[in-house]
């Protein structure tokens, strides 16, 4: 059966964009080569027809640049052809590789979104508020605990703040008037400018001589009794 029908062939893979791409880029650089020998060529009669005088011989250099330009011309537009190939093969990769990367980020989408649906069914909201006023209650026990052990043994907590300001103002006014009504003789002696004032001689600070017609006087006020003296 097979020699009367044949055998099925393998067919090929096609072939991939890059496949394509690099191809065509491999013909872009043979076409290339030929335009730059084209190009010496063409220098080279140009510089023929320059060094030639006019006639015959001219005409037929003419001809042979001529003919290369025609050729350039050619390559330059299979080149130019070549160039737009590639130049859609790129637009097609980038829509390619933008397609899959997208092909990627849905597939990585759906598995993030499979796990949340799956996390979102152990975590509950209603069980969520209920941790949070159980923390809250938690807050407010373990607050009292430190307000009442942290209390003074010796201060009432009962005690008015308006009564104690008031007891302090009259502390104050109480400690006003007592300054005021002490006696003069117990306040603090003030210099006196009364000897300043009748410009009075200073008294005198150390011992001055008795007068001479005055007798001396004894550390008890009495007159001293003069002292005989006897003469040998």
């Amino acid at each position: 059966m097979k020699k009367i029908f044949g055998a099925k062939k393998n067919q090929e893979p096609p072939p991939s964009i890059q496949d394509a791409t690099d191809r065509i880029s491999k013909r872009g650089d043979s076409v290339d080569e030929k335009i730059k020998k084209l190009d010496a060529e063409l220098a080279r009669y140009k510089d023929q027809i320059k060094k030639t005088r006019p006639g015959p011989a001219q005409e037929a250099i003419k001809a042979r640049a001529m003919r290369l330009l025609k050729q350039r011309r050619m390559y330059e537009g299979q080149r130019d052809m070549l160039y737009n190939q590639t130049y859609n093969l790129d637009q097609v990769a980038f829509a390619s590789e933008g397609l899959k990367d997208a092909q990627q980020t849905m597939t990585a989408m759906k598995a993030a979104n499979k796990e949340l649906k799956g996390m979102m069914k152990t975590v509950k909201l209603e069980d969520i508020d209920s941790m949070q006023d159980e923390m809250m209650d938690l807050m407010d026990v373990s607050n009292e605990i430190q307000e009442t052990l942290g209390r003074s043994y010796n201060v009432p907590d009962d005690i008015d703040e308006e009564e104690l300001m008031g007891e302090l103002d009259a502390l104050e006014a109480d400690m006003d008037f007592e300054s005021n009504s002490v006696p003069s003789y117990l306040q603090p002696d003030k210099e006196s400018d009364l000897d300043s004032e009748l410009n009075l001689p200073a008294a005198p600070m150390g011992h001055t001589a008795a007068p001479p017609n005055r007798q001396q006087e004894d550390e008890l006020g009495l007159p001293t009794v003069p002292q005989a003296s006897i003469r040998s």
